[in-house]
């Protein structure tokens, strides 16, 4: 054999050849969802919206309690004096009252005092709170370095900080809409298994009750359930079962999709070669079937929870989901009731852009997954 027959023959040898590893299914999903634009930006919202709910009290700057003046202005970040000499620390300026009156509300228009800044940073000591509820701090992401208050989103009726209630009304919000679709997924996706897979007179009878879930009316059925309970509740009652009527009237939507992809994989050849080799029904639904429904219930909860959301605010609105002393967005959007009051205190209205910014988030994930767990 000649030199350049070995070299050709070492060339093509098995163990010179390159060796290609097989991404698995989630690495594969996660290749192509990086690669849309939105789906990224949902991803990071989200992740945002729950670092903020989970350390309210950090990156709240003040206490949601404590009281001030009643609609006071938001306080605009400055760089500049009174003069308007330029500065390289920000600012804000504490607000007083000045001799003129409203000619609407006829009280005192409240105006910066550029005689009192308040220098702005990070990590500042402000009001006291326990992290998780028991480790004692007083250290805030962003306020004002005297401890003096300051309103970046104005105040409420009652003088209280809207920006410091809408962070700490992310909590119960998005408590509310995760406990909802969890209990509406492991309800929802169970009952369309079961009745997919079996099929015959088991399904018929399943998917007549399902459409009488489906065919009652949600609203008027909301306000007449919520308007059971005493006032004088107690509020993690009256919170359990706005939780629960809101998941008895949900999971019907969400079995209905998995019955279809389930009655589809159940004809597949690896369930009926798992079938015929004597699986139980109980191992089939679960470890053949279940697992590839997945992707479909995962983008299904990511585009569940904003309807949630914007439910709970509209329930809230209208006091039927939650009691003071708790805070969510729909609670706080009770002030906006009158023309005249927004009209008057347009800041109150921060709230919606909250629910906007979550809705949002929630809606791209669920396109952006949508997108990549699709195999065509």
């Amino acid at each position: 054999m000649t030199a350049i027959d070995q070299t050709t023959t070492k060339m093509i040898t098995p163990a010179t050849e390159p060796q290609q590893a097989n991404e698995s299914y989630v690495a594969l999903v996660w290749r192509r969802f990086r690669r849309s634009v939105t789906g990224m930006i949902g991803l990071a919202l989200v992740a945002l919206l729950f670092l903020i709910a989970v350390f309210a009290n950090f990156f709240a700057p003040m206490d949601p309690m404590e009281t001030h003046a009643s609609f006071s202005p938001p306080q605009a970040i400055s760089f500049t004096d009174k003069e308007g000499t330029f500065g390289i620390f920000p600012r804000v300026y504490a607000t007083a009252e000045t001799e003129e009156l409203d000619p609407v509300t006829f009280q005192p228009i409240v105006g910066p005092d550029y005689d009192n800044p308040h220098y702005l940073g990070f990590f500042v000591k402000g009001a006291e709170y326990h992290l998780f509820g028991l480790i004692p701090m007083d250290r805030h992401f962003f306020g004002a370095t005297d401890g003096q208050p300051v309103h970046f989103l104005g105040t409420d009726k009652f003088g209280r900080d809207v920006l410091s209630r809408a962070i700490h009304g992310s909590r119960i919000s998005l408590a509310i809409a995760l406990s909802v679709v969890f209990i509406v997924t492991v309800i929802g996706t169970t009952v369309g298994l079961v009745s997919g897979y079996f099929g015959g007179t088991a399904d018929t009878w399943i998917q007549r009750f399902v459409e009488v879930v489906l065919a009652f009316p949600q609203l008027p059925l909301y306000l007449a359930l919520t308007s059971l309970i005493p006032v004088t509740a107690p509020t993690h009652v009256f919170l359990t079962f706005v939780v629960v009527v809101m998941s008895a009237l949900g999971w019907a939507q969400m079995s209905r999709e998995v019955r279809g992809k389930s009655m589809a994989l159940s004809r597949i050849d690896y369930v009926r070669a798992a079938i015929a080799v004597g699986a139980t029904d109980r191992r089939i639904i679960f470890q053949h079937i279940l697992p590839n429904v997945m992707s479909h219930v995962i983008v299904s909860v990511t585009l569940h929870i904003p309807s949630v959301v914007l439910l709970e605010s509209f329930l809230g609105f209208l006091g039927f989901a939650v009691k003071p002393p708790l805070i969510s967005w729909g609670l706080m959007l009770q002030d906006t009731s009158t023309y005249s009051v927004i009209g008057s205190y347009p800041w109150i209205l921060a709230p919606v852009g909250f629910v906007l910014v979550t809705v949002f988030a929630f809606n791209a994930l669920g396109d952006g997954l949508r997108d990549a767990v699709d195999p065509y």
